[in-house]
């Protein structure tokens, strides 16, 4: 059995739904480590090195986890951490179709990795990334989405128009 857990994402923002997905997921395994995609084919907010930075500061407290980042395929990550499980979130049934292509399209690159499904709290299944930053660009107060050194980062970011490509 495992004791090592991976959770690949964007984290652009991490939100607090991400965050209870990771203490969810450290209950379960010894050690999580939050994989930072660093996919230049995809537009970002952060850089891979602001993204890493608030993933870390949000997950310092919460035991057995490991920040990281990675370029190309998760299960090849998840290999090369010594790992066969890949955590992901289920917030809503509009998740379901793309994560259950994903677990399989993983499944089929990798029969040995599994992909194991988490829900979030209630109160968090609603959030996503791209919504917050949307709702930050609108002006809107997100400090209830997301921990508030990363409410101050998205606000910078949004006044001064800088984003990464």
């Amino acid at each position: 059995m495992t004791k090592i857990a991976v959770y690949p994402g964007s984290f652009d923002p991490i939100t607090h739904g991400h965050i209870d997905l990771i203490r969810r997921a450290s209950k379960i395994f010894k050690n999580v480590i939050i994989a930072v995609t660093d996919n230049s084919a995809k537009e970002h907010l952060f850089t891979i090195a602001e993204r890493l930075d608030m993933v870390s500061q949000a997950t310092r407290r919460i035991k057995g986890v490991s920040v990281d980042s990675f370029r190309g395929l998760s299960v090849d990550y998840v290999r090369r951490k010594h790992s066969y499980v890949i955590v992901r979130g289920l917030r809503m049934l509009s998740d379901f179709e793309y994560e259950f292509q994903m677990a399989l399209t993983n499944r089929r690159l990798s029969s040995d990795v599994e992909t194991i499904f988490l829900m979030p709290s209630e109160s968090y299944s609603y959030l996503s990334s791209k919504l917050i930053k949307e709702t930050a660009m609108l002006g809107a107060d997100i400090s209830c989405f997301v921990p508030g050194f990363v409410a101050r980062a998205l606000s910078k970011k949004i006044k001064h128009g800088s984003t990464n490509a």
